[in-house]
């Protein structure tokens, strides 16, 4: 049976160097693994307690919660945004985090890597989403990191998964959460 590993991306941009990163998890899953790439962020209502109602959620949120709930694990892609998470993944946080004591997060591995323009790679912004996801429910993997600095530079003529280096740093991340994914302690 397959580990399925929900990728978020934190940029809604189609060029997103972050979305790219997440394009070669798909590709890079080694045996065993998938890794589903989540359509859709752009289309969440901001999180108000007001529409989060059984039986009303709005439908894109529901989606996610659905797709999160059926996967085994997550991924999240973070850039740094102003020096913190983008407003898109944490609002996908805040609605995973509902409802109180029965999120859709509850006891599921979560990874946090990303590529900034940055000296550090968005370690900043990383950082807080593996903050708000584990405040949110997950079980975030503090160990499992990656940082790519330097965004613009480094992809500026090499997609992230054609780098060598990147792409198995990244088949090594997917690795060590599929591991935590079917690890007793997980299931």
């Amino acid at each position: 049976m397959s580990v399925r590993i929900l990728a978020l991306v934190g940029s809604l941009r189609a060029g997103s160097h972050n979305r790219q990163l997440a394009e070669a998890a798909v590709k890079l899953a080694p045996e065993g693994t998938e890794v589903d790439l989540f359509e859709g962020l752009a289309e969440i209502p901001f999180y108000n307690e007001d529409i989060d109602v059984e039986g009303d959620v709005p439908a894109a949120a529901a989606r996610l919660r659905e797709a999160v709930a059926s996967a085994d694990a997550l991924l999240l892609f973070s850039p740094e945004y102003n020096g913190t998470i983008p407003a898109v993944l944490k609002n996908a946080i805040d609605w995973l985090s509902r409802p109180f004591g029965a999120s859709a997060f509850s006891g599921k591995p979560l990874a946090v890597v990303g590529t900034a323009y940055g000296q550090y790679g968005g370690v900043w912004a990383q950082d807080e989403a593996r903050k708000a996801a584990g405040i949110a429910g997950a079980t975030v993997i503090e160990d499992i990191k990656l940082s790519i600095p330097e965004s613009v530079v480094r992809f500026a003529e090499t997609h992230p998964g054609d780098d060598t280096e990147i792409a198995d740093k990244l088949t090594e991340v997917i690795t060590q959460l599929q591991g935590r994914a079917t690890a007793p302690a997980a299931a």
